[in-house]
């Protein structure tokens, strides 16, 4: 589970009856490197400044000879949650589901249930895009003034692991400026979705955080 706190400048397919069970996604054999392992969250202020963009990266380290045969699993439901009071519960979800070749989005809406079990929401389908293919020109999607993706990106994280072992290991005293990306050259699979901020409340601040929940 990957959480961050956002500070606003505020200015259907048949799915039904599907109940999913979160996991743990710290790196835990269960999930590494499959549809319900996420990598990290983002969630920023859209070119559109009346807009909020939500970003969950899943399967990290994809190499490009693998990014092609690698796919979003159907018995995964994607939930960002948010909440917009300060209590560390979600008011809202927006969940992502595949069915066929394309991506299904539900919500923003008030969950059925809090925490690790999730329902999905389909009396509040937001849109569907079909899902991006690797090597191929992006798809977007435009509906119920929301945006939609999913498919493989260059991952966006930045990190010099060699840096960090020997500075762990005490052969050095800090990073480089530059370091050395040690996930250049690989991909992952983004889901990203951009709501109008007027769907997400009226508060100065957001917590959001990402889970993947399986069907049982």
């Amino acid at each position: 589970m990957k959480k961050t706190k956002i500070y606003l400048a505020i200015s259907l397919v048949a799915i039904s009856g599907l109940v999913f069970l979160a996991a743990d996604h710290i790196d835990a054999p269960a999930v590494t490197g499959n549809a319900s392992d996420i990598t990290d969250v983002y969630a920023f202020q859209g070119q559109n400044t009346s807009n909020m963009v939500f970003v969950v990266n899943t399967q990290g380290l994809l190499s490009p000879s693998s990014t092609a045969a690698a796919s979003f699993d159907e018995n995964v439901l994607t939930e960002i949650n948010i909440d917009n009071n300060g209590d560390n519960v979600e008011d809202l979800v927006i969940q992502a589901i595949r069915k066929g070749n394309k991506m299904y989005f539900f919500g923003p809406v008030a969950p059925g249930t809090t925490g690790t079990t999730s329902t999905i929401k389909t009396n509040a389908a937001a849109g569907n895009v079909k899902i991006s293919q690797y090597g191929q020109p992006a798809t977007i999607s435009s509906q119920n003034g929301m945006t939609f993706f999913a498919g493989p990106r260059d991952d966006p994280f930045f990190f010099d692991l060699g840096q960090y072992s020997a500075i762990l290991a005490g052969t050095a005293g800090g990073f480089n400026n530059p370091g050395t990306d040690t996930f250049a050259g690989t991909n992952v699979l983004s889901i990203v979705v951009e709501v109008p901020k007027s769907t997400l409340g009226n508060e100065s601040s957001l917590n959001v955080w990402a889970e993947t929940k399986r069907k049982q």
